[in-house]
């Protein structure tokens, strides 16, 4: 089968040929975070050479040591009271296909070309997760376990989907969809807010296992409750037209399978 007739991808669709599809990665410094020169240098030399395009948001200023061929934009340091979320840097990509990640040691550059992969299969959106096989995490207090798993299960009656990680901010996409996205400076974090309008738009979105690493550098931020009361109110106001429609079936199951219902149902 030709890459132009796989079974996911749009008669709108055209493969792009071998070595044509350019890739631009967004990568972000929280603030606080410091003048973490050498580390970003590191982060950078580990970039894939799919990626010719990096825009670098936050961190210290001055000239950045790349790799041949790697061209990095930096576009300073970026106000976190109008929001977690680098709209700027998104929106300043210049790749056909834009990766997004933080620099802070947690989340791997070689990682990047499994997202690409499932991306050129079709796929229009493709996140990270540390749920599913093949993935971990370093460190997760249990409150914001808890309170996952809690978002998830209400994103699962409200899309009908069966994400495994909501608000991992290791993503890609295709860059024609940034303005389907519909970002917004909310303070929404960014994984979950690109994924919620992902979700609405009716992307095709895939998971690939990610390994997240102990952070190298910089402060945590577990806001478990602020971020979850975010998160809960995008998901609210996100959700598609025929949700009630939805509920009404996962509430009242016909008779002849309330008992027998196979635990992968998707509807169970």
């Amino acid at each position: 089968m030709s890459s132009d007739s796989h079974p996911l991808r749009r008669s709108t669709d055209h493969a792009p040929e071998s070595g044509t599809r350019t890739v631009s990665l967004v990568l972000t410094v929280r603030p606080g975070e410091g003048a973490q020169g050498a580390p970003l240098d590191l982060l950078l030399d580990q970039v894939p050479s799919s990626v010719r395009d990096v825009v670098l948001i936050g961190g210290p200023a001055g000239d950045r040591r790349a790799r041949e061929g790697l061209a990095v934009r930096e576009l300073g340091a970026w106000d976190v009271s109008r929001g977690d979320i680098p709209h700027a840097g998104l929106l300043a990509a210049t790749g056909d296909l834009v990766v997004v990640m933080n620099a802070d040691g947690s989340m791997s550059p070689h990682e990047i070309p499994h997202y690409l992969h499932y991306l050129e299969s079709g796929y229009d959106f493709v996140k990270g997760s540390r749920f599913i096989a093949g993935g971990d995490f370093a460190d997760y207090p249990l409150s914001r376990r808890l309170g996952h798993r809690a978002l998830l299960r209400v994103a699962r009656q409200l899309y009908g989907q069966h994400l495994t990680d909501l608000w991992y901010g290791f993503c890609a996409f295709r860059r024609s969809f940034v303005d389907l996205l519909d970002l917004r400076e909310d303070g929404v974090e960014l994984g979950a807010e690109l994924v919620t309008h992902a979700l609405h738009y009716g992307l095709r979105v895939a998971e690939v296992p990610s390994l997240e690493l102990p952070r190298r550098h910089g402060p945590s931020h577990p806001r478990t409750v602020r971020d979850g009361t975010r998160i809960l109110g995008t998901l609210l106001d996100e959700r598609p037209h025929n949700v009630l429609s939805r509920l009404a079936r996962h509430r009242l199951p016909s008779r002849g399978t309330r008992n027998t219902r196979s635990a992968h149902d998707p509807s169970g």
